[in-house]
């Protein structure tokens, strides 16, 4: 059985800290007053800190220890957040995760600029004390002595998740002086013991110039899941006094009762001694909350999928030889193998589907950083964040958008200026929105800007040889040609844009996840990128007909309707290819001349109509022959240029299946259309 690496575990939840800690900073950015956002930043720098060092990661633990003990100040009110302090722990981050990825790599002078930075930001006096980890309780001195006593204890599991107990006593003794005993009255007999579970709890006097959250601090990983109580003691008794009384104080001196003898220490622990009994309820439910979720690395899921797959592909062919039998004991197992295929099938779908959140939150960050350096105004708008999508278009689609992203602040936002003197509000808006339709995705990028400049797009394709002078195109396609390689409208060459670089990418990967890219542009009011994506890569409900003697899958989320297709009506359609459908008329491609088959058609032939958002066409076929789980297969390199098909699909009978590219198709249909209508 293999075992994860620990040090891969520790990349992986110190990833998932960074970017808690990064949409804390990004939220205080709005709200630099809000003390719940400080201590949650706070407290995440404080995980990643004691987490690194625990792993060896001392360059990490050393480096963040600077940033927690700004916003420990922030905390305490010595300092107030400000913008600058936020822009500086936001450049610290990006240096922790280069030194999470690469702990032994020579970073340069970057951490020495970045603290010079975050020293600015606090006034100066950020750096000096945060030197040494015991600089801590030097921040902020407190002259009188305070005595506590704390009694914890933590969940049994607590030990075989990683957390160390003993840690937690060093950090009480690094606050003052603190007097330690050990309860082991819940540790049952040999035969009964777990080595794994925690049985021990502990009660702690200490005598510190802390206060109460000083203590508190030092729990803050586990706060949650332990029991935790924290008394006050007079503070004119000596805690350190504890140990040297020989025997227990009498009834009359009911003052001194906190302070007792050791011997005497096991009456005193009666209510802590229960905490074993209490503590059941709360690590039951720990340890079942933990088992609610499973890390599971994604090269797993991928060899699933395929498992899957090549499973949804068996039944096929099961089914297949159970039709044209007549023994009904085989009909009955290949109905039970095809339910039980395709509720495997619809779960490990639902494990690859991930939600968009998690990609539309990684922007937050970038449109932080794009408006610093531009100058502009910049609110983001996320809409749509619980839609799912399958994880690999999530991966793919990064990049992408990242494009989009910063062309749209770049290209379409103004400068405040420009829009307070064009009527607009001074914040321009940029909004990601993603909603499912069918069996799609559609994910949107949408701004207020100035809109495309078409007259510069068109200048600007003529002199670059992409059109002929004056050619006639329709706005789509003259909008569609800034996804051309090398295009670029800027007039100089920035770190945003301007080398045209970009766009053609994004269509390159749009189009290789099999989707494609509309565009709608208002001068004035801003311009909207909507990106349409399949669901899923993996597994897809087709429908399966026949062209001649190939078949072929369309799709099913693309599919509306089916019509039969006499052979009078396709004589008499020849040369206009339009049917009538509801008072509308709806172009048709014949798939039997697209893919020169060389047949007859049917007698019977059927006209299937799919569908891309609003713009419909009908596929004619010679026959339907039914719904088909379709394992997507990648076509081959020789064929990857071939726009009609988006990839293959084994069939029961072990022959292929080509699926038919249906934005491909659809685009063909109406550019046909319009040529129809241009000669009518």
């Amino acid at each position: 059985m293999s075992t994860l690496d620990p040090v891969a575990v520790f990349r992986m939840e110190a990833a998932e800290c960074l970017e808690a800690i990064e949409a804390g900073l990004l939220d205080l950015t709005h709200q630099l007053d809000n003390k719940d956002l400080v201590d949650a930043v706070f407290r995440g720098l404080h995980t990643l800190k004691g987490s690194g060092a625990m792993f060896g990661f001392e360059a990490l633990a050393a480096f963040t220890h600077h940033c927690e003990t700004a916003f420990d100040r922030v905390r305490k009110g010595e300092v107030a957040a400000t913008s600058e302090l936020v822009a500086a722990v936001l450049a610290a981050q990006d240096h922790m995760r280069a030194l999470v990825d690469q702990p032994d790599a020579d970073h340069g002078d970057t951490g020495q600029k970045l603290l010079a930075q975050l020293q600015a930001a606090v006034g100066g006096k950020a750096a000096a004390p945060a030197a040494t980890a015991a600089a801590i309780p030097q921040v902020a001195p407190v002259k009188k002595k305070n005595s506590w006593r704390i009694r914890f204890s933590l969940p049994a599991n607590s030990m075989a998740n990683g957390t160390n107990p003993l840690g937690l006593l060093d950090e009480l003794r690094d606050l003052g002086e603190c007097t330690v005993c050990a309860n082991t009255s819940a540790i049952p007999p040999l035969d009964e013991l777990t080595p794994t579970q925690l049985y021990v709890s502990w009660d702690v006097t200490l005598t510190s110039e802390q206060d109460r959250s000083a203590i508190d601090d030092v729990f803050i990983f586990v706060l949650d899941d332990m029991e935790l109580s924290v008394e006050e003691i007079d503070g004119a008794t000596p805690a350190v006094a504890a140990p040297v009384e020989a025997k227990p104080a009498p009834a009359p001196v009911a003052s001194v009762a906190p302070a007792p003898v050791a011997p005497a220490a096991v009456p005193e622990f009666r209510p802590v001694e229960a905490v074993p009994v209490k503590r059941d309820a709360p690590a039951a439910a720990s340890q079942a909350k933990a088992a609610e979720n499973v890390r599971v690395p994604a090269e797993r899921l991928d060899e699933l999928m395929d498992r899957v797959g090549e499973l949804v592909i068996a039944q096929s062919r099961l089914s297949q030889l159970a039709s044209a039998s007549t023994d009904i004991a085989l009909r009955s197992v290949s109905e039970e193998i095809e339910r039980l295929s395709g509720e495997l099938r619809d779960t490990m779908m639902v494990l690859r589907m991930v939600p968009v959140a998690t990609l539309f939150s990684r922007f937050r960050r970038l449109v932080h950083d794009l408006a610093r350096e531009t100058g502009k105004v910049i609110e983001l708008v996320t809409e749509g964040e619980t839609t799912e999508v399958d994880k690999t278009v999530i991966e793919r689609l990064a990049d992408p958008l990242v494009h989009l992203v910063r062309n749209s602040i770049d290209h379409g936002l103004e400068t405040p200026a420009d829009r307070l003197a064009a009527g607009k509000t001074e914040a321009g808006t940029v909004t990601l929105s993603a909603r499912q339709a069918g069996g799609e995705v559609i994910i949107s990028i949408k701004d207020d800007g100035r809109g495309i400049n078409r007259e510069r797009v068109r200048a600007k394709a003529e002199s670059s040889g992409l059109i002929h002078p004056g050619q006639p195109l329709s706005d789509s396609e003259l909008l569609q040609l800034i996804f051309a390689p090398g295009f670029s409208t800027a007039a100089a060459i920035t770190n945003l844009s301007g080398r045209g670089v970009g766009m053609d990418v994004v269509k390159k990967t749009v189009e290789a996840l099999r989707g494609a890219i509309d565009i709608v542009s208002v001068s004035g009011q801003g311009s909207e990128v909507s990106l349409r994506i399949p669901l899923t890569l993996a597994i897809i409900d087709g429908l399966l007909v026949r062209v001649g003697s190939g078949r072929y899958v369309i799709p099913l989320s693309a599919v509306e309707e089916c019509l039969e297709l006499s052979l009078e009506e396709d004589l008499r359609s020849r040369g206009r290819s339009f049917i009538s459908l509801r008072d509308s008329l709806v172009p048709f491609l014949r798939l039997r001349d697209l893919f020169r088959t060389g047949t007859k058609p049917d007698v019977h032939q059927k006209v299937v109509v799919i569908s891309t958002g609003t713009e419909r066409v009908g596929l004619v076929v010679d026959q339907i022959i039914g719904d088909h789980q379709t394992v997507i297969k990648s076509m081959s390199k020789l064929h990857n240029n071939v726009a009609t098909f988006s990839g293959a699909t084994i069939l029961g009978d072990g022959s292929v299946a080509l699926i038919l590219d249906v934005g491909h198709l659809v685009a063909a249909g109406q550019q046909q259309e319009a040529q129809l209508r241009v000669a009518g």
